[in-house]
C-alpha cells in the first residue's frame, strides 16, 4: 500500500537497529534527549527499574487519574479480577471438529478444548483486553503461556475465534487450544498490555502491574518523586513522551499499535508463506497513518497524541476531530512563517471530517469496527489497502 519515502524507509532502518541494540535509562539525564528519545519503548521495563504505582503519581498529577479507568489503563487484568469471567461462569463455542468451554472450577477458571477424542485443559492466568470491545485470554499449559485461539466479543457477548487466529487451521489439540508463545511473544504480549513484567530480556509475572499505567509511558518515577520532594525541580528523572515529533511518536506508540517497519515486515512474512494481512492492516494505526499523503516526519500536527489523549477514553464523536483537521487545513496564513505549506480546505465540507477520510471497516471475525487512519480521499470501490 502506497509508496513511502525514502526517508521514512532511512529512518525505519535506523529505528529498528537501535531498538535491536539500545539499553534505556529511563531515570537519567540521558532520557531527556532527543537522541535517545528514539530508543525508549514502553513495553519493556528498564534494567533495575523501579516504580512508585499510579497512586503515587496522581498525588500530584490529579488532572492524569481518569488514565487508571481508560481502556489501555485496564488493558489486562489478572484472572481473579477479571469482569467478564466473573459476570460468565461459563461460555461454550465450537468451531469445526472442536468445542471450547470457559468454565469456573473452584478458586480456577479453566479452558478445556476437546475434538471427542481427545482433551486439553488448562487454566487462565491473565485476561488481556477490558471487555469493551473483546477479551483474550493467556493460559498456562506445562510451563508455558498459550494466547487462547477464543476470545470473548462483547457485540455477540460470547466466544468466538481470536482475530489473530482468524485465518489458522489447527492440527493438534494444543493448536485449538491456543498459540504457545516463545519467550520473545511473550514478553512482547505482557509488555504491551501490563506493567513492570517484561523486560528486553526476561520476564517476570511476579512483578507485573496489570494494564498500561502512568510509568509505562513515562518511565520509572521511583528518582523522579524523590527529586521532586527534595525540591530538585530542574531534575526530572522522567521522561515526557509530548516532546517527541511526529515520527518518534508513532515510533514510541507503534511499540505496541504495530510501527510501518514492524508492519512491512510482518506482510513480507506472511507473504513467503503464502499469506496476505491485507484488510487486518487498518488496525495498526501508526502504520496506517505514516502511508497517508499529509504525513510529516517532524509535524506534531499529525502525531497521535495530537489527536488523542492517553489519559483519558478515546473520543468517538466525530466533530470532536474536526479542529484538529483544521490544525492543518487552514488559510491561517502563520503556517508559512514556520515552513509549512497550508494545506488545501475541503470543497465539501467543514464537519465531521474523519466520516469521509477515515471510514471505519470491520474485520472479518472482530465483531467491532476500526477506525482507519491513512488519511486520503477514499474513492468508491477503491481497495482498503
Amino acid at each position: 500500500m502506497g509508496r513511502p519515502r525514502r526517508s521514512r524507509i532511512f529512518f525505519g532502518l535506523l529505528f529498528s537497529t537501535l531498538l535491536a541494540f539500545a539499553s534505556v535509562d529511563w531515570e537519567g539525564h540521558a532520557a531527556q534527549t532527543s537522541s535517545d528519545q528514539s530508543q525508549l519503548r514502553p513495553n519493556q521495563a528498564p534494567r533495575d527499574a523501579h516504580y512508585v504505582g499510579s497512586s503515587k503519581c496522581i498525588q500530584c498529577h490529579s488532572d492524569k487519574a481518569l488514565q487508571r479507568s481508560t481502556p489501555m489503563g485496564r488493558a489486562s487484568e489478572t484472572v481473579d479480577d477479571c469482569k467478564v469471567l466473573r459476570s460468565n461462569s461459563l461460555l461454550t463455542f465450537r468451531s469445526g471438529s472442536y468445542s471450547y468451554k470457559v468454565a469456573r472450577q473452584g478458586n480456577n477458571t479453566i479452558l478445556t478444548v476437546t475434538n471427542g477424542t481427545e482433551t486439553f485443559s488448562a487454566p487462565i492466568r491473565y485476561c488481556f483486553g477490558q471487555g469493551k470491545s473483546g477479551q483474550t485470554y493467556i493460559i498456562e499449559h506445562n510451563g508455558s503461556f498459550y494466547e487462547s485461539r477464543v476470545s470473548f466479543y462483547n457485540a455477540i457477548h460470547g466466544l468466538d475465534i481470536t482475530i489473530g487466529a482468524y485465518y489458522d487451521v489447527p492440527t493438534t489439540i494444543e493448536e485449538a487450544a491456543g498459540h504457545k508463545l516463545s519467550s520473545g511473544d511473550a514478553r512482547e504480549c505482557f509488555g504491551c498490555h501490563s506493567m513492570a513484567a517484561a523486560s528486553s530480556s526476561e520476564l517476570k509475572t511476579e512483578r507485573l502491574v496489570p494494564g498500561v499505567n502512568c510509568e509505562s509511558c513515562h518511565g520509572p518515577g521511583d528518582q523522579h518523586v524523590k527529586a521532586m520532594a527534595a525540591g530538585k525541580l530542574e531534575e526530572k528523572h522522567i521522561f515526557n513522551p509530548g516532546t517527541l515529533e511526529s515520527e518518534e511518536m508513532s515510533s514510541f506508540c507503534g511499540s505496541c499499535h504495530r510501527t510501518w517497519e514492524q508492519v512491512v515486515l510482518m506482510q513480507q512474512s506472511m507473504r513467503r508463506n503464502g499469506r496476505e494481512l491485507g484488510m487486518n492492516s487498518v488496525r495498526f494505526q501508526p502504520y496506517r497513518i505514516a502511508n497517508s499523503k499529509c504525513y510529516d516526519l517532524s509535524d506534531k500536527r499529525i502525531s497521535c497524541t495530537a489527536c488523542h489523549d492517553p489519559h483519558k477514553d478515546l473520543v468517538r464523536d466525530a466533530t470532536f476531530y474536526d479542529a484538529k483537521c483544521g490544525a492543518c487545513h487552514t488559510t491561517d496564513p502563520k503556517f508559512s512563517r514556520v515552513g509549512k505549506e497550508v494545506a488545501k480546505i475541503c470543497p465539501v465540507g467543514t464537519q465531521k471530517c474523519v466520516t469521509c477520510h477515515m471510514p471505519t471497516y470491520e474485520l472479518k471475525g472482530s465483531h467491532t469496527t476500526f477506525t482507519d487512519h491513512f488519511i486520503r480521499l477514499v474513492r468508491p470501490g477503491e481497495s482498503v489497502w
